[in-house]
C-alpha cells in the first residue's frame, strides 16, 4: 500500500471510529426518557458514569486499530501530515466537524505523547470560534401564541408525550401559561406572541427539561419548563423565564445532562441565544461533550493569554493550600491546581487519594454545589508570563506536577475550574446583609452536599467560594468523602478537662463530630447567630444519622436546581382537580 493510501485508509479509520463513539454516546442517551418515565433513578445516575467513561474507552479502542493498521508507520509524521488533510477532507462538510477535530488530536496526542501543541500535525485554531459558521437551525417546535397561552401550552405538552401519564395536564397547562404571564407582565398585556422549544428533552437525575424561549413584541426571553415524574404521574415543576436561574440549570456545578442530539453545534448554538455569557465550553461540557468542552476551555483561555503578552499568571487569591497551589490569570476567571509533593501536617493524603477524590467528583451529582474540575495534561506556557515568586514555589513543591523545558514551563498535571471568590474573604469584604445571605446558604450548600450523599471534609470557609449570584460552592476535595463512610459522633461531655480516658476518646480517620463545626469557622456573632438560625440541625449528630439511614435505604433526596420561586406549588394543582 502506498503512502497516500495508508493515509486515506487511516483517515477512514478515524471517522469511523468516532462514529462509532458517537453512536454509543446516544445509545447511552437515549435510555434516559425510560430512565424517567419508569422513576429508575438509580440506573439513570449508572447511565451518567458510563457515559463520562465511554469517550476514553472509544479512544483507547481507536489507538489500538491504528498501532495494528500502521504498524511500523505509526509514528511517521509525514505520514500523519497526510492522514490530517484526508481526515479534514472527510469533515469538511460535517456541522460538528470540531468534534471529529478533537477526536483526531486525542489520537495524535496519544500516539505522540505530545507536551503543548504540534500544530504540524493537530487541529489548532486559536483566532476563530468554531461555532460561528454554524447556521444551521437546530431543529425545534414552534408555536404561535393569539391570546390563548393556556391553549398553547397544552398543545406543548402534547408534543411531548411519555410512557407514563401527566397528572392532571391541563390545569398543567393553565399553570404553566399563568407562570409565564405572571413573570412577563413587565412586557405589556398580553405580553407573549410565539414560543419555541428544543424538540430534544433534556434529562438530568430526576427531572425533564423544555428548553427554548418565548417572544413578546419587542423582547425575548429563556424559557425552561421542568417536569418531575411522582409517584401519581408526570407534571410541570418551575417554569423558568429568569437567565440567571436557567444559567443554574446549566451551570458548572451541575451534572451533565442527557440530551439526544443529532448534532450538537447548532444546539450550542441556540442556547447561547438563551444564555450569551455562559462560556462556549460549558456548553459543550454540559451537554455531556465533556473532551469537546476541554478543548474549547484551552482554545479560549490561550486566545485571550495572547492579547496581553506582558499579563502574568499568579497565586490566586486566599490562604495558602496545603495539598495544592492554586494560580489564575488575573484577567480570565479560571484557576489552575496543581498538587503539590508533599502536603502539609496535618493532612495524611497522598496525591493518588487526592486524583480519585476529583474523580468521585467528576463523576458523582454535584447537585449544584460542586464545582466541575477538568483534568489537563502537558499545558505548555513560556515562563516569563509566571510571577517569579509563582514560578519557583511550582518548581520547587510541585515537581511531579510541572517541569522546565527550554524557556517554558510544562505544566504535567492539572486540574482547572471556574474561579470564584473564597467565601472568607467575600465575608470580609461585603455588607453586613450580603455576608448573611452568604452565610446562609453555606449552611444550604452543607446540606444538599449532604442530601447528594457527599460530606466535604474540611468545612472551613476558605474552601467554598461565591459565584457572582451569590451562591455558596464547595471546591477544595482533598478530604471529601461519602456520607455513608463517615462515623458521626456526640462530642464527649468531659472533652475539655481530660479526665475521661480510654476508646470513648479515640478519634478514627473517618469520625466526625458535628457539633463542633461552628466552633472553627471564624464568624461574627451576627454570622453565627444567622447560620445556627437557619441551619442549626446540620450541627446536630441526629441529623446526619437519620440523613445516612435514609441513604443506605436507598432515599434519594431531591436538591432542585433552581430557586423556589421558579416552582409551581403542586398543594394548588391538587387542589384545583379535586374542585
Amino acid at each position: 500500500m502506498t503512502q497516500t493510501a495508508l493515509a486515506t485508509q487511516a483517515a477512514s479509520l478515524i471517522h469511523a471510529g468516532f462514529e462509532d463513539y458517537h453512536a454509543r454516546f446516544r445509545a447511552v442517551t437515549q435510555r434516559a426518557q425510560r430512565r424517567f418515565e419508569t422513576r429508575d433513578w438509580s440506573g439513570a445516575n449508572a447511565d451518567a458514569v458510563e457515559r463520562i467513561e465511554l469517550y476514553d474507552l472509544c479512544a483507547q479502542r481507536m489507538a489500538a486499530v491504528l498501532e495494528r493498521e500502521l504498524g511500523d508507520s505509526l509514528r511517521d509524521r509525514g505520514l500523519w501530515r497526510q492522514i490530517h488533510a484526508a481526515y479534514s477532507a472527510i469533515i469538511a462538510s460535517l456541522l460538528d466537524q470540531e468534534l471529529y477535530k478533537t477526536w483526531y488530536n486525542t489520537q495524535t496526542r496519544r500516539c505522540f505523547k505530545t507536551r503543548g501543541v504540534d500544530a504540524d500535525i493537530e487541529f489548532v485554531a486559536l483566532d476563530i470560534e468554531p461555532t460561528d459558521r454554524i447556521t444551521h437551525p437546530v431543529a425545534r417546535h414552534s408555536y404561535a401564541v393569539w391570546s390563548n397561552l393556556p391553549r398553547v401550552c397544552q398543545a406543548i405538552l402534547d408534543d411531548y408525550p411519555f410512557a407514563a401519564a401527566y397528572a392532571h395536564a391541563g390545569l398543567c397547562a393553565i399553570r404553566i401559561a399563568e407562570a409565564v404571564s405572571r413573570r412577563l407582565e413587565g412586557w405589556g398585556s398580553d405580553p407573549v406572541r410565539a414560543i419555541e422549544l428544543l424538540q430534544t428533552v433534556f434529562y438530568r437525575e430526576q427531572r425533564a427539561y423544555l428548553v427554548g424561549r418565548v417572544f413578546g413584541a419587542e423582547r425575548i426571553a429563556p424559557l425552561v419548563i421542568a417536569l418531575v415524574h411522582e409517584p401519581g404521574g408526570i407534571r410541570a415543576d418551575a417554569v423558568l423565564t429568569e437567565r440567571e436561574h436557567v444559567a443554574q440549570v446549566f451551570g458548572y456545578t451541575r451534572s451533565y445532562f442527557q440530551a439526544d442530539l443529532a448534532t450538537v453545534g447548532d444546539a450550542v448554538v441556540f442556547l447561547r441565544t438563551l444564555l450569551p455569557s455562559k462560556p462556549i465550553d460549558e456548553l459543550y461540557t454540559v451537554l455531556g461533550r465533556a473532551k469537546q468542552g476541554k478543548t474549547e476551555r484551552y482554545r479560549h483561555f490561550f486566545r485571550h493569554l495572547q492579547r496581553d503578552p506582558d499579563e502574568q499568571l499568579v497565586h490566586a487569591e486566599g490562604e495558602r493550600g496545603m495539598v495544592m497551589l492554586v494560580f489564575t490569570l488575573p484577567s480570565y476567571p479560571l484557576v489552575f491546581k496543581l498538587i503539590r509533593d508533599k502536603f502539609a501536617f496535618p493532612k495524611e493524603s497522598v496525591r493518588e487519594e487526592v486524583m480519585a477524590k476529583y474523580h468521585l467528583v467528576f463523576h458523582h451529582d454535584r447537585a449544584g454545589r460542586l464545582v466541575d474540575a477538568q483534568e489537563f495534561r502537558f499545558l505548555r506556557f513560556p515562563q516569563k508570563r509566571f510571577a517569579p515568586g509563582l514560578l519557583r514555589e511550582i518548581l520547587q513543591e510541585c515537581r511531579e506536577s510541572a517541569y522546565v523545558d527550554g524557556g517554558d514551563l510544562v505544566i504535567a498535571h492539572c486540574y482547572i475550574e471556574r474561579r470564584l471568590r473564597p467565601l472568607n474573604l467575600y465575608l470580609r469584604e461585603s455588607d453586613p446583609a450580603a455576608a448573611r445571605r452568604a452565610i446562609i446558604d453555606y449552611g444550604q450548600a452543607i446540606r444538599d452536599l449532604a442530601r447528594s450523599n457527599v460530606f466535604p471534609g474540611d468545612l472551613l470557609l476558605k474552601n467554598f467560594g461565591i459565584t457572582r449570584n451569590g451562591r455558596a460552592i464547595f471546591y477544595d476535595y482533598d478530604e471529601l468523602c461519602l456520607v455513608h463512610e463517615c462515623r458521626f459522633r456526640v462530642l464527649p461531655e468531659d472533652e475539655g478537662d481530660g479526665a475521661s480516658g480510654g476508646e470513648a476518646w479515640y478519634v478514627g480517620p473517618h469520625d466526625v463530630f458535628p457539633q463542633q463545626f461552628p466552633r472553627f469557622l471564624g464568624l461574627s456573632p451576627d454570622q453565627r447567630e444567622a447560620l445556627l438560625e437557619r441551619h442549626a440541625d446540620i450541627f446536630d449528630v441526629r441529623w446526619w444519622l437519620d440523613l445516612q439511614q435514609r441513604l443506605q435505604r436507598g432515599e434519594r433526596v431531591d436538591v432542585p436546581p433552581y430557586p423556589a420561586a421558579a416552582c409551581l406549588d403542586p398543594l394548588a394543582l391538587l387542589g384545583q382537580a379535586l374542585d
